[in-house]
Parts: C-alpha cells; sequence; structure tokens
C-alpha cells in the first residue's frame, strides 16, 4: 500500500467514526509562548483542553506537519544516523473533546491497525502506566483491561511515568497514556530476543507507532494534580513508522515516503544509496540527512518562517546549513542541491498540504539564496581552520566551537578535516564551550508560569474593541504571576474587552483599567493560543469589584490607520509588481507600519512611486471600510479575499474590504471607516531582508505630514546654501563634479609625493646583521597609499624588513611588511613586531607574518615605536 493510500485509509476510518477531517496547523506557532513549532497533533487544540474555547466538533482527525529538533531522542546531529527519527514528520491523530474515552479508542486503534491495515497482531505490544505512589496515581487497569480484550496479558507492559505519562508542560492538561508498539525484525532475530525486552529501549525494528493519551488530570503549579471536568482522548501516530510497518521495511527512508528523494540524490551524485547506520556509511548518513531537513525547511518556508539569526528562523538556518554541509562534505557536492528537492516534495504533497505546491517557486528561492550564503561562508570557514595554529596536534575545543557556532561547522565535519591533517580534536574542550551556550540559551530562556486564580467560572472573553474603545462592567474571570528573568508580570483575563490584542502583524492595545478610584495601567495585550491576556503594571486591590476599561484612543487610531494603510499597499504592490507579491510577515503599530512580501528583486524608484501614489489616491478616495465579520470561509474564497500562508483559519472569518474591485483579505486587525482617515501615506525605505523577500516601511497621517515637512525644511536649508537658486539638483550636482575632479588632483599629487617618498626612504635603508631594513615616519595621510608604498619598497629592495608610522584621520598608525625569504629564513614575524611596538600608541593589531598593521590613539607614540624597532638592530 502506498503512503498516500495509507494516509487516506486513516482519514477514511474516522470520518465513518463521526470525525471532521480538520486541516494541518501550521508548522509555526504564533499565539503560543511555550512553543516556537507545533511539535505534536494536539497543540492546535490546546484551548479545548485548557478549557479557553468550546470545540464546535467533539471528534476531530488530522495530519499535522510536526517539527521537533531538541528533547528526547531528538538532537539535530543525530537525525539521520538512524532509521526512525526525523527532524519535520507528519502525525496522524484522532481526538475526543468529552465525548469518548479509553474503550472506543483502543477497540478504534485495534480495529485500524488489524482489520483495515492489516498488521500482524502478534507482532504489536501495549504499554500502560504502572502508577506513581509519590503522586498517588493508581496503575491503569482500566486500560488493561480493554487491552486485554485484543491482545494477552504477557503482551501488555507496565512502564513508569516517563514513558506512559503524558503531560502537555510543566503544567496543563495531562494524563496516563497507552502505547502500541510494532515488532518488525526477521523471525530469527524474534526467536533469539522477546521483543518485551526491546519495548522503550530505542531498538530500530522495536519502535512505537501509535500513543493513545488520555488526558484526565491538570498540573497546577505547585506539581499537584486536580481531575479535569471533562476527559479528553488525544491519539498521535507517526505517520513515517506506520509506513515503515506497512510497507514491511525495517527503515523509514527505505518507504515511499522518502526513496524518490534518495534516488533523485543517487542520480545527481553517482554514489549508491547502501542503507546503512554506521560511521562507515558517511554517504548515506548525508543523503538521510538531506531527505530529511529538504521537507522541515521548505514546509517551514511555505508557512511564513524565512531562515534567520533569531528565534524559529535561526532553527530553520540551522537545519538548512547542516544539510548543506553532509552534502558538501561527504557526497562532493559544491553546487547548491537541495532546492532541487522543492519541485518533487510540492507535487508529492500537493494534496495533503497544498501550500507548499502553491509556494514552490519562491521557497526554491529561498533555499537557493540560502545554499548559495552558506556555501561561501563554509569557503570562509576552511581558510580559517588553514589559519589556525595548532600545537601538539591538538585542535583546541574552543576553537573547534567557533567553526560549528560561526561557520556553521559540525563537530564530525572539524574531526574529519582533523584527521586529513594530522590532528585531534579537543571534544571534550568543545562540549563544554558547547554547553556552556546551551547553559546561557536557557538562563535567557527562563520562566516561571503560576497557575491561574479563577474568579469566575466563564469559557469564553468577548471582544467588543471593534465598535468600542471603551466598555462598562468588565470583571475579572482569572489572574496570574509570571516571573521572567526575575521580574515579575501580571496579567488578567477579562470576561469581555475592548483592548485588541497583539496578532495579524498588529501589535496590542494599551490603556487603562479603572476599579472605583483604583486605576492601573494595561502596558499591553496579548494572546495565548485563544485567550486575551492584559499584562497590566500591578493587580487591583479589589479583584472583584467592575471595572471600566478604557483603551488608548490616540494610539489605537493611528495603529488603525497603518493597518489599513497596509492593505491598501498590499494592493498597490500586487498591482504594480504582480499578483506574485504575497505578504510574508508585517507589524503594525502607531508609528508605523512595516512590511514583507514576496519579490525577487530591488524596487525602482518609479516603482515606489507608483505604490505610493496608488494608494494615495485611495486614501483622497475615502473608501469605506465593509467589514464582514463572521462569513463562512468558503464563501470568503469565492469572494476572493487574500488568504495568508501559514495562517489558521476556522469555519467562520472576518473579511475586510476596501473596494471590491482593490482590497478584499481576510484579517482580524482593527481598520479605519473610511480610507480618508489615513490623511497620508509615505515610504520611507525598501529593502531586502531575505532571498526573494523585501521589507518597506511606511509611515502615515501624523507621522507622514512631519516627515514630508521636515524633507521640506532640509531642502529649504540647501536651497539657501545656494543662494535660493530655482535649479538646485544641477546646482549640487556640478558642485560634486568639481569635487570629484578635486578629489582626482589630490589623488595625484599623494601618489607623485609617494614617489618621492620612496626614493628617499631606499636612501635611508640599513643593513644589520645580514637583514636590511626601514624603520620610519611616513607623511602620508592614508593608509592604502602607505600600504602601497611599502609593497613598491619591497619589490625594489628584494629582502627588506619594512616598519612604518603614521597618522591618519587623526589616529596613529603603524605598519610592518616582511619579505618572505625574511620570514621562512631568518624566523621574522610582522605579526609578532607589531604586537610587540603597538602598545606605544595605546593600540592594538595583529596580522600575518608577511604583513601586519596596528591603529591607535597615541600619536607621540610613533616616534617611540619606530625607535624601539631600530634598538632591536
Amino acid at each position: 500500500m502506498r503512503s498516500s493510500e495509507i494516509r487516506q485509509k486513516f482519514f477514511e476510518f474516522f470520518e465513518g467514526k463521526g470525525h471532521k477531517i480538520v486541516p494541518s496547523a501550521p508548522i509555526v506557532v504564533k499565539n503560543d509562548p511555550t512553543l516556537m513549532f507545533t511539535n505534536a497533533g494536539m497543540n492546535q487544540f490546546k484551548d479545548f483542553f485548557l478549557g479557553n474555547a468550546e470545540p464546535s466538533n467533539v471528534r476531530v482527525a488530522d495530519t499535522q506537519k510536526c517539527l521537533r529538533v531538541s528533547g528526547k531522542h531528538n538532537d539535530l546531529e543525530e537525525v539521520g544516523r538512524d532509521s526512525y527519527h526525523h527532524t519535520m514528520f507528519e502525525m496522524l491523530g484522532n481526538w475526543s473533546f468529552g465525548d469518548y474515552f479509553k474503550k472506543e479508542a483502543i477497540a478504534w486503534a485495534w480495529e485500524l491497525l488489524i482489520e483495515v491495515y492489516g498488521l500482524d497482531p502478534e507482532r504489536l505490544y501495549i504499554t500502560v502506566f504502572e502508577g506513581d505512589e509519590k503522586e498517588k496515581l493508581e496503575a491503569d487497569e482500566e486500560s488493561v483491561d480493554i487491552w486485554n480484550e485484543f491482545v494477552p496479558k504477557e503482551r501488555i507492559l507496565y512502564f513508569d511515568r516517563k514513558d506512559n505519562f503524558w503531560e502537555m508542560g510543566d503544567t496543563g492538561p495531562c494524563g496516563p497514556c497507552s502505547e502500541i508498539h510494532v515488532d518488525l525484525r526477521s523471525d530469527i532475530e524474534r526467536a533469539k530476543t522477546p521483543a518485551q525486552d526491546l519495548v522503550n529501549m530505542d531498538h530500530p525494528q522495536v519502535v512505537e507507532i501509535w500513543n493513545l493519551v488520555f488526558i484526565q488530570f491538570n498540573r497546577k503549579a505547585n506539581g499537584s494534580l486536580e481531575n479535569l471536568p471533562s476527559k479528553h482522548v488525544d491519539t498521535g501516530m507517526g505517520f513515517e513508522r506506520l509506513v515503515m510497518a506497512m510497507q514491511g521495511k525495517t527503515s523509514n527512508y527505505d518507504t515511499d515516503v522518502f526513496s524518490a528523494f534518495i534516488e533523485k540524490i543517487e542520480a545527481t551524485t553517482g554514489i549508491k544509496y547502501t542503507s546503512k547506520y554506521d560511521e562507515s556509511s558517511m554517504t548515506d548518513i548525508a543523503m538521510r540527512v538531506i531527505v530529511d531537513h529538504v521537507r522541515a525547511v521548505s514546509f517551514t518556508i511555505a508557512d511564513g518562517e524565512l531562515p534567520s539569526n533569531t528565534g524559529a528562523g535561526y532553527v530553520i538556518r540551522r537545519i538548512l546549513r547542516r544539510a548543506v554541509r553532509y552534502y558538501y562534505s561527504f557526497l562532493d557536492i559544491k553546487e547548491p542541491f537541495i532546492h532541487s528537492l522543492v519541485p518533487l516534495l510540492a507535487e508529492r504533497f500537493a494534496k495533503v498540504f497544498p501550500e507548499l505546491d502553491k509556494q514552490k517557486d519562491f521557497v526554491k528561492k529561498v533555499i537557493l539564496e540560502e545554499e548559495k550564503s552558506f556555501l561561501n561562508t563554509l569557503s570562509v570557514g576552511l581558510k580559517r581552520i588553514d589559519q589556525i595554529e595548532v600545537r601538539e596536534d591538538l585542535l583546541d575545543g574552543n576553537l573547534a566551537f567557533e567553526l560549528y557556532d560561526t561557520y556553521g561547522f559540525p563537530i564530525d565535519l572539524t574531526m574529519l578535516i582533523a584527521e586529513e591533517k594530522g590532528w585531534k580534536v579537543d571534544i571534550p574542550g568543545f562540549q563544554a564551550a558547547l554547553n556552556a551556550q546551551k547553559s546561557r540559551g536557557r538562563a535567557d530562556a527562563q520562566r516561571e508560569t503560576g497557575d491561574w486564580t479563577e474568579l469566575l467560572d466563564l469559557k469564553e472573553v468577548h471582544f467588543t474593541g471593534y465598535d468600542h474603545l471603551t466598555e462598562e462592567g468588565v470583571r475579572i474571570i482569572k489572574h496570574r504571576i509570571i516571573k521572567e528573568k526575575g521580574k515579575e508580570i501580571y496579567q488578567l483575563v477579562l470576561d469581555k474587552t475592548p483592548f485588541y490584542a497583539e496578532g495579524g502583524g498588529q501589535v496590542g492595545d494599551a490603556g487603562l483599567l479603572s476599579f472605583g478610584d483604583e486605576t492601573i495601567k494595561v502596558i499591553t495585550t496579548k494572546k495565548e493560543n485563544d485567550l486575551i491576556i492584559h499584562f497590566v503594571n500591578k493587580f487591583p486591590e479589589n479583584l472583584s469589584l467592575p471595572a471600566l476599561a478604557k483603551v488608548d484612543a490616540k494610539k489605537r487610531k493611528l495603529t488603525e490607520n497603518n493597518h489599513s494603510a497596509t492593505h491598501l499597499m498590499h494592493a498597490a504592490l500586487r498591482d504594480v509588481l504582480g499578483d506574485h507579491v504575497q505578504q510574508k510577515g508585517s507589524l503594525v503599530k502607531d508609528a508605523s507600519l512595516r512590511f514583507d512580501f514576496s519579490h525577487f528583486q530591488k524596487l525602482t524608484a518609479e516603482e515606489i512611486h507608483q505604490v505610493e501614489t496608488i494608494v494615495n489616491q485611495r486614501i483622497r478616495e475615502n473608501i469605506v471600510l465593509k467589514e464582514d465579520r463572521n462569513i463562512a470561509i468558503d464563501d470568503a474564497k469565492s469572494a476572493g479575499a487574500m488568504m495568508l500562508f501559514g495562517e489558521k483559519y476556522g469555519e467562520t472569518v472576518r473579511m475586510i474590504t476596501f473596494n471590491e474591485d482593490f482590497s478584499i483579505e481576510l484579517c482580524g486587525g482593527c481598520h479605519v471607516p473610511a480610507t480618508g482617515h489615513i490623511g497620508l501615506f509615505k515610504i520611507k525605505s525598501e529593502s531586502a531582508i531575505a532571498a526573494g523577500v523585501r521589507r518597506i516601511e511606511a509611515i502615515t497621517s501624523e507621522a507622514a505630514e512631519a516627515f514630508v515637512n521636515e524633507e521640506i525644511s532640509t531642502l529649504n536649508a540647501v536651497r539657501s546654501q545656494f543662494k535660493n537658486q530655482k535649479d538646485i539638483v544641477a546646482q549640487i550636482a556640478q558642485l560634486h563634479e568639481q569635487n570629484k575632479n578635486l578629489q582626482k588632483e589630490l589623488e595625484k599629487f599623494q601618489v607623485e609625493k609617494a614617489m618621492q617618498l620612496k626614493t628617499e626612504l631606499i636612501e635611508k635603508c640599513k643593513e644589520q646583521n645580514g637583514i636590511k631594513y626601514i624603520a620610519e615616519r611616513i607623511n602620508l595621510p592614508d593608509a592604502k597609499l602607505v600600504k602601497t608604498l611599502l609593497f613598491n619598497l619591497e619589490k625594489e629592495l628584494g629582502e627588506v624588513l619594512i616598519v612604518a608610522g603614521f597618522e591618519a584621520k587623526g589616529k596613529a598608525n603603524l605598519m610592518v611588511m616582511a619579505s618572505k625569504s625574511l620570514t621562512e629564513n631568518k624566523d621574522i614575524h610582522a605579526g609578532n613586531i607589531i604586537k610587540q611596538i603597538a602598545s606605544h600608541i595605546n593600540g592594538g593589531g595583529g596580522g600575518q607574518a608577511s604583513f601586519a598593521s596596528a591603529g591607535g590613539t597615541k600619536l607621540d607614540g610613533i616616534d617611540e615605536a619606530l625607535k624601539a624597532v631600530k634598538n632591536q638592530f
């Protein structure tokens, strides 16, 4: 059975059991501070488990794109070395929100695996929770009894809390789980060792394929457990492992999920994949790394996360660079390659994850540019290795870490290069530096989250901020304190609120909450999953009093101007540049707006002018906002609404229209009632932020007016310098040309002066102990001229040591040049000399054996430095 059929059978089975098949959530998490990536199928349903929202369907099923690069068995550097772990993987899952529980979940799991998929029941083993005395939790005998209807007791195994008690995090919903493991070994191997001894022992052919989680408790911040009001089922089945079992393979990478990609690598490199899992076949490991990592990188970019140096973008960059390192080092591929796999990947997943297929050209371009950039970095790293001075044939661990951290060299690549050079690597030193970095990262991310203290038993928060900026009679539902880097953060949830929570690129509202005579500040408003949380400067003394909620009106109005202008600009960009323009990120606040979009070249001045003209024309038309607050998603699609990749939309959405023939977008943000409120729109800058992604920063309203007035004021000041002549541009061009001509004359004079100095310096050349040397102060104001002079002197004098001191831009400078023969035969090292004399000018510097330089602040130290050199002779 092909992998696509296996996935479809799963959907059909659970649809037949009354489940609604829902789409995968984006792989990048946006409204959950506890997560960077979706790492489990249940992430998009957290609010249902937490009681923050009511599900429209109590039974759902899906396949979810997941990404894991840390935690148990998920160290990035280990992916590719075994047969069944991945960075990006699919998680098939079925959920019950307060509906069915253990009996149905277990029976249906068995029915699907045995009757639909036809797996051998004799090869399946079940694990259950053994209980925990410390937690006062009994063994899950209820699950044992249900399983025993299908499986003999000798294949039902008890495990502790670490393996069979699932928790969302340090706090939150949790409960016992029951795992289904499959034994894929040959009959000979099965006869040697019973599978019971290998379950949960990291055996590559005795693996977990499905985890049934029975969520019935809530873990509080103090560590205690309380019963949830409703019991839920959360199951997750690793799709790649299931396919391995179904297709009779012993490795995920041997299934049709990966085989086409491995075949493409074989065709490109001429290297045969042998499916080996030891260090003797680094080519096999490299192929597995590539076919795994291209999935993680491609789907994440398609969901809106671009490679960068921070946050989730940095993780994606690390994954991509690891794949590049492996094909560069072990497959002898020296040109960008991974991008070439994107079309095949998009085609294979077009029906299940269509967002990649719709953006394949963009994703391919981003990966290509990242590959080019990193291949250049790799080249620089290899040069850095050539410069390293190794003592006693041992490469220092800190230097190995520098190669890892700065140049992206995995430790195994550094070890390979070291071996070729006859070196060993200080692995303990490298590991210590790596652990120190991880410790710093954990300290930076340290966060203590307290339990919510509930005051009112209400499940939903009503947002009224589209219609009102004040709200009376507001009550606190719950509150908590979070500690982050030693600082306490106060958070409130209200039953109704006019405060907009940060989302869709728009910043959260600020304002005031008045409880009788007491007023507290709302610093910002954010969402945690779908829960609106108000960050306040303190809690009110009386938490039960009703409050008056008041949004900072000026800040909100200016933010609305910028958000509506963003929509107008998006439409204008598509008019001017083409329909390939897609939003890739935005930031909308009161002072300005920032908009990232897909486009492969710099905008011309004319294109920027056209965009500004279109937006300002639409502003002057004073187009009235049309808001469809709860429109069916299918109706919104039919209306031609722009939908953003990487966003998860519900069955009903909010559609914002400024003229049906111009701008229609799905958006939850705040907007002007008519475009005339925006006043004026002005683009301040346009730049590249990633391959194929441009960024525009712009301003509106008061900020735009102030900017234009300042520009006019500057222009008038310039004009006054030219006695208010009409053609100011021609006057500046003429002045610029005159300056260029004078600069050429000056350079000509300096060259002539340098030639004169060369003659004088040759006359001053001395010889001592068989070494010709010059140590003189040079009256040239430019380091480039001095360096050229030194090279010309060395060319004319032959074997010589030259030490020059000079003043440039008000600072003291020293340069040392040594002929190659002196460095090789006389043990003279320019870098060492510069280090010895740089202290005379209160500076520092360095360089190579043949050339070195230093700069400092002490001008009168130049002569002292030169004297110190002469004294050595």
